[in-house]
């Protein structure tokens, strides 16, 4: 069976940038086989956006997602609302008939030979389950590239899993942190997980106000904890995090996140397993040295 491609693009009030999200998939050297905008309830208009461009290219299916209670109504991200919108596209269709699934945000511009590429790298090397690229971000008024441990990490942005990674991974959970959870696992697996340099999207998402981008280092802290990441490495993190804008207090609302989940006994990865290969993983970067996974390993 030839490669079919499932793209899911959780979507909630991206009007400003969809129809140019949409014009550089339809300019892909190799197309999604179904592209499900899955709307969660925008106030913008993004919803018809959605219908009109599932009625003008033909690999494209817009859905709209139900109303469901948020654990914290301020912060739809610590809620996972884009995850369960997600898992709400993935069960309206037949999951199986797809080789490769990846879930797209909808402020994510792709280039051209995006999809192209990556299925090829996919064919290349059976052991790789979950690929991306890099995402290239307009932060106060300069163009800056993110920087990532690119040969284990794939942003939750643009994330594609083979069928067969998917499936051993449980898919994608509804938690705060499943785009640590999903790779770590991935790799407990024996899958590889991994971000091709060369392919760069652009990411229009605007820069967040100070309030907001201070909920996000915070939201990350939180989710720190929730995967077993160690004290140490997080007050070692912390200490990086400080220099983005707004510096130190950037830091220190993400060390503020990670403690605030501890003392509110935040519910965690429960897999022994999965604590030890976060621990061990943590301590091979603080060496230099991630071993690549086997797949004999289990989980």
């Amino acid at each position: 069976m030839g490669q079919r491609l499932l793209v899911i693009s959780p979507i909630r009030n991206e009007a400003a940038h969809l129809e140019r999200v949409a014009r550089a998939l339809a300019a892909q050297t190799r197309p999604p086989d179904l592209w499900l905008l899955v709307d969660d309830h925008s106030s913008d208009g993004t919803d018809e956006i959605a219908e009109r461009l599932a009625s003008e290219i033909t690999f494209v299916a817009a859905l709209r997602a139900p109303e469901r209670p948020l654990l914290d109504p301020r912060d739809r991200l610590a809620s996972a609302a884009a995850p369960q919108t997600f898992n709400f596209g993935l069960n309206g269709v037949d999951g199986t008939w797809f080789t490769h699934i990846c879930k797209l945000d909808g402020d994510m511009e792709l280039p051209p030979e995006y999809f192209q590429r990556i299925l090829a790298e996919f064919d290349a090397d059976e052991s790789l389950g979950m690929a991306g690229g890099l995402r290239n971000e307009r932060v106060h008024g300069r163009w800056r590239l993110e920087r990532i441990p690119t040969e284990h990490h794939v942003n939750g942005a643009l994330k594609c899993y083979s069928r067969e990674c998917f499936e051993a991974i449980g898919g994608v959970q509804e938690r705060l942190g499943w785009d640590t959870i999903d790779e770590t696992t991935a790799r407990m697996r024996g899958f590889r997980t991994r971000t091709f340099e060369d392919l760069i999207a652009i990411h229009h998402r605007p820069w967040g106000s100070a309030d907001g981008t201070l909920r996000g280092r915070a939201r990350y802290g939180a989710a720190a904890y929730i995967v077993h990441f160690p004290a140490y490495w997080v007050a070692l993190r912390s200490l990086k995090i400080a220099a983005a804008r707004p510096e130190g207090i950037s830091g220190l609302a993400f060390f503020y996140g990670y403690v605030r989940a501890a003392l509110r006994r935040t519910p965690r990865v429960e897999d022994r397993e999965f604590r030890r290969a976060v621990h061990r993983e943590i301590r091979a970067r603080v060496v230099g040295k991630l071993p690549h996974p086997s797949r004999t390993v289990t989980g």
